[in-house]
């Protein structure tokens, strides 16, 4: 499979759950109604520790958790910025049907959906989406280091400065 041709992509490197956090603030400040952040690493990587940090910077109500067991959390903004919908994927079999039967009482578009474990499910909600990859460091003997690659599919993403999160 080829990649697509616009798309951006950055790495870095991030060494404790604090940064992790930050990252998701900084993030936030670059995410717009209708984008799709699709995150995914093993357990433990720091998902949820980035969205946490996301939810922080879209200023929405509510603690971020993972939302493993209720599937779909929605985070309404405080302010008048966007909802942040954070799904968690793993137990969903079908995809984009079966997101929309979770009936998540907000659309879609109108809000920044955040979804774990998400591949070969969510893709066909939209071309545009960034992905976010979370690494452990490998030989990293205290468990924090970890590898973030952020990568920005499509037009949305063609024009935004990923490489500014690192700074």
């Amino acid at each position: 499979m080829e990649a697509p041709h616009n798309q951006v992509e950055t790495s870095l490197t991030v060494t404790s759950p604090e940064q992790m956090r930050e990252l998701g603030r900084r993030l936030a400040k670059l995410l717009r109604a209708g984008d799709l952040v699709m995150l995914s690493g093993e357990l433990g990587a720091g998902k949820t520790t980035l969205t946490r940090g996301l939810g922080e910077g879209l200023g929405v109500r509510g603690a971020v958790t993972s939302p493993t067991f209720v599937i779909a959390r929605v985070h309404p903004p405080l302010g008048d910025g966007p909802p942040l919908v954070h799904v968690d994927a793993y137990r969903l079999g079908g995809g984009l049907d079966e997101m929309e039967d979770l009936d998540l009482d907000v659309s879609l578009p109108e809000s920044v959906i955040v979804v774990e474990w998400g591949e070969g499910k969510v893709e066909e909600l939209t071309e545009e989406r960034l992905q976010v990859v979370i690494h452990r460091a490998v030989g990293d003997t205290t468990d924090e280091v970890r590898r973030v690659t952020l990568t920005g599919l499509g037009a949305r993403w063609a024009s935004v400065e990923l490489g500014a999160l690192s700074a």
